[in-house]
């Protein structure tokens, strides 16, 4: 198992490309008082309805939460549900200029009945149409220029006809001539339409089938199969409570398990996976350490109901609970404390030689600070220390401590990590 200390701190802005089907995610909840006399079904009276970006639409969400600048490539129908997807999307900053309108196509749109929490069923409006081939190479022409500055490329396919074999192919050619990595999860059991992708991302029963096995197979076999069919140097296996399975085409396997959680709803916890892989790959993390990554974000996805987009606060928090060191920053890794701080309230100790930190220990007057800063529920607390001799002791010392939340390591320079953010107390 790979450390994950110091992790955090290591994510920082990616410009990330998202290809993929478009659908429209609609959430209708109600209370479910009676049975209809007409069957024995449930009557839900209607309380509210939401309209979010779905498929490749929530795994942008995903990433725009994690801190990743996104383009998006896709398209959607000549109808409201398309304008509602382009319009959430455009709100949330993403380029959409890619996501085309094509005529005689129907936005898909999944509509979720929900009451008390619970799914009751789900009503999908869709159909696997191919795209016009004048549309398709009019995506490919502009797959040079929309790749320019990107990091990664993350394929979510929903199979809704719009990632052809060609579309495809041409997609990870100019990614390969640009030096881009890219990742795919596939839809599917004929996965040689991914051929090229650095990593491909299937779950147990996805895998199982494209590799032609049962599933009591081993999953080396599936791997095995499935590297000889496409070239991928990589090969994730979700595997849902199990965790995941990583594959090098070498042959080699490592396991990440997960902590059991409360599982509320699973829905959109794919694409979270696929989201915190590819903002972790493209922040330069390894496979082992963006699979961890991974499992975590899934852990939080799934204590949700519906798509919930996952952010770099919650994965601080679940972080903070087996590696410290994720709690230290100093000014060349402040990306994603900033982000993380802007999520909650805090308030923040400034430490200095004058103010009780020295090369022995913190004065009695540092732990009542930080007892009283910490009373606070649902309040962050980040503690200001001046780098000086002998205080890298100290500052794991504070990190060891369950009322600190971040340390920021002041070298001296000017950096003034409060200039847009606003504490609600600092000491």
């Amino acid at each position: 198992m790979v450390k994950l200390a110091g992790t955090l701190n290591r994510l920082g802005p990616a410009n990330v490309m998202v290809v993929g089907d478009m659908l429209l995610d609609v959430y209708t909840f109600g209370k479910a008082r009676r049975i209809s006399p007409e069957a024995p079904v449930a009557i839900i009276h209607v309380e509210k309805e939401e309209h979010r970006a779905g498929g490749a639409g929530n795994v942008v969400l995903s990433l725009l939460s994690l801190g990743a600048k996104v383009v998006a490539v896709g398209r959607v129908g000549h109808d409201s549900a398309g304008d509602r997807l382009r319009d959430s999307l455009q709100k949330e900053g993403v380029a959409i200029d890619a996501i085309i309108r094509q005529e005689a196509y129907t936005t898909p749109v999944k509509n979720r009945i929900i009451s008390h929490s619970q799914q009751i069923v789900r009503v999908d409006y869709e159909q696997a149409t191919p795209m016009p081939q004048a549309d398709e190479q009019r995506i490919i022409d502009r797959l040079p220029e929309l790749m320019k500055g990107i990091d990664i490329v993350a394929i979510s396919d929903y199979g809704k006809g719009f990632l052809s074999r060609t579309l495809l192919a041409a997609l990870i050619a100019c990614a390969k001539k640009n030096g881009i990595p890219v990742i795919a999860d596939p839809k599917g059991t004929d996965f040689t339409k991914y051929s090229g992708v650095t990593l491909i991302k299937p779950n147990l029963s996805e895998a199982f089938a494209a590799a032609r096995l049962t599933d009591q197979a081993p999953l080396e076999d599936v791997a095995k199969n499935i590297f000889e069919t496409i070239d991928s140097e990589y090969l994730m296996v979700t595997r849902s409570e199990a965790g995941i399975a990583l594959f090098h085409t070498d042959g080699t396997r490592q396991d990440f398990p997960v902590q059991a959680q409360e599982v509320k709803d699973v829905t959109g916890a794919g694409d979270t996976v696929l989201a915190m892989l590819t903002y972790a790959i493209a922040n330069g993390l390894s496979y082992a350490e963006a699979a961890q990554l991974c499992n975590i974000a899934a852990g939080v996805a799934i204590q949700h109901v519906g798509c919930a987009r996952v952010t770099l606060g919650d994965i601080a928090h679940r972080l903070h609970m087996t590696h410290c060191d994720n709690k230290i920053f100093d000014e060349d890794h402040l990306f994603a404390l900033k982000r993380v701080l802007r999520e909650r309230p805090f308030a923040v100790l400034h430490l200095s030689k004058e103010a009780g930190l020295n090369g022995e220990g913190l004065s009695e007057d540092v732990f009542k600070a930080i007892r009283q800063l910490a009373q606070k529920e649902g309040r962050n607390l980040l503690v200001s220390v001046d780098s000086c001799d002998n205080t890298l002791p100290l500052i794991h010392m504070l990190a060891s401590l369950r009322e600190v939340n971040y340390i920021f390591v002041n070298k001296g320079s000017k950096t003034n990590l409060f200039a847009d953010l606003r504490p609600e107390e600092q000491r």
